[in-house]
């Protein structure tokens, strides 16, 4: 078997997509805006209704990448390497579960279910960073963003620098060959 389940392909790159996504409007639409401004409420909104489909897909992927066969892990030809690369994986995850749960633990601290989705007209609290949750969320963002980074540099090293094909197994087409 040279390439994953198409399932999990697929819900790799659209995963991809939503994360980067989540994390560039709450980085450059929600941090920059007043809670008193209008515009919140939508933004929010958005943001919160993409954060639960990640969890969501993120839950599918683990799943489908548990039950699933996939390709042997990518040997670089040095042990520790090797274990970096598997254990970086896992450390994406945590850090996706990390950053939805804190932002759901701050959307309840804060009243946003009401006040974003109720259309109570309740309005946002004055700061955010009066919830802990909201610190954590702040500080696990650029963590995240790390580490996609990495994982995007990593891919590009085997694409161009090793020439090794491992993209091939993320992609989508025939398993065996």
């Amino acid at each position: 078997m040279t390439r994953y389940h198409p399932l999990l392909v697929a819900l790799h790159w659209l995963l991809a997509l939503m994360i980067v996504l989540a994390l560039i409007v709450g980085t450059l639409v929600l941090e920059p805006l007043s809670n008193s401004d209008p515009a919140k409420i939508g933004s929010l909104q958005a943001h919160m209704t993409i954060g639960l489909l990640i969890l969501s897909l993120m839950l599918i992927r683990l799943v489908v990448r548990v039950r699933t066969q996939h390709p042997p892990t990518a040997d670089i030809g040095n042990g520790t390497i090797n274990r970096l690369s598997r254990m970086a994986h896992w450390v994406l995850y945590l850090g996706v579960f990390g950053m939805v749960a804190s932002g759901i633990t701050l959307s309840i601290a804060a009243g946003l279910p009401d006040s974003v989705f109720g259309g109570s007209g309740t309005p946002l609290p004055a700061d955010f960073d009066a919830f802990t949750p909201r610190i954590v969320h702040g500080l696990i963002a650029p963590l995240l963003g790390f580490l996609i980074l990495g994982h995007i540099a990593a891919a590009l090293y085997h694409q161009f620098v090793r020439r090794d094909g491992l993209f091939r197994r993320m992609w989508f087409g025939n398993r065996t060959r």
